[in-house]
Order: C-alpha cells, then sequence, then structure tokens
C-alpha cells in the first residue's frame, strides 16, 4: 500500500510540474494549436514554448505569444502594429503587456518563462500580434 501511494504521489507530482511548461505550435496558418491554457496556481512560474511549425520566414507569416489581461489585448494588438518587426510587434514598455516572446518563422522556436507570482488573477489573455494575427489567434491562459 505505501508503495503505491508514493508511486501516486510522484505521478502526480510529475504531472503537476509537466502543467508549469507548456508548449504551444502554430504553422504557416493564422492559428494556434491551443485556444485554452491552463496551469496550476501551484507552479512557482510558467514557460511557454512556441514552436512555429511551418516553413515561411518570419517577416512573411511569423508568429509570437503576448500576455495580456483579457481587457487590454485589443489595444495591445493595436499598439504593437507600430512597434515593427524589430521590436516583435510589441510596443517597447508597455505595462499592458505581462510577458512576450520573440516572432519566430519556419522551424524556429521561442520561450518565455513567467513568475506566477507576478499574475495575481484567474484569467489572462495571449494572443499572436504579428499585423493581421491577432483577431483570431488568440486563447485564454486560466491559472487554477
Amino acid at each position: 500500500m505505501r508503495t503505491i501511494l508514493l508511486l501516486t504521489l510522484l505521478v502526480l507530482g510529475q504531472t503537476a510540474f509537466a502543467a508549469c511548461d507548456v508548449t504551444i505550435t502554430a504553422g504557416d496558418g493564422i492559428a494556434y494549436d491551443k485556444t485554452a491554457i491552463e496551469v496550476e496556481r501551484s507552479c512557482e512560474s510558467v514557460t511557454v514554448t512556441l514552436k512555429h511549425t511551418g516553413s515561411l520566414p518570419r517577416n512573411a507569416m511569423g508568429h509570437n505569444w503576448v500576455l495580456s489581461k483579457p481587457g487590454d489585448l485589443d489595444a495591445v494588438a493595436q499598439a504593437g502594429l507600430g512597434a515593427g518587426l524589430d521590436n516583435n510587434y510589441v510596443p517597447p514598455g508597455d505595462a499592458r503587456v505581462l510577458a512576450n516572446t520573440n516572432v519566430v518563422g519556419g522551424g524556429e522556436e521561442t520561450s518565455v518563462t513567467i513568475s506566477l507570482a507576478d499574475l495575481p488573477d484567474a484569467e489572462y489573455a495571449f494572443f499572436c500580434s504579428f499585423p493581421g494575427h491577432w483577431a483570431v489567434m488568440k486563447g485564454t491562459l486560466k491559472i487554477t
């Protein structure tokens, strides 16, 4: 019985640990493979890895991953247009941007690690701020 309990705790611990690391993919279309991400509050941080599975370069069909409060998504995305590719279509120094990755092209990947201590709310919005993408390429990050 004790062995079963220890194995159960080990498996649960691995599951909780795995939930602290998330991989999201996007190809040469305008869509992530996930529109919802759930992270356990017990994680100290979450690492989001974005993999571009397509073949087009970052200047033609690049993708990034930007995190904001849901009510800030539209304004941050609009402000990102003026920031340009050199700034990953993210307005520099904008406090409404809670986290973001670089823009990547086909075959590339990038990641960002976010402290959950910096995310006190239960729900956030994520999106791709590449021009024309944010209106449909978005989702929800929930912290449970």
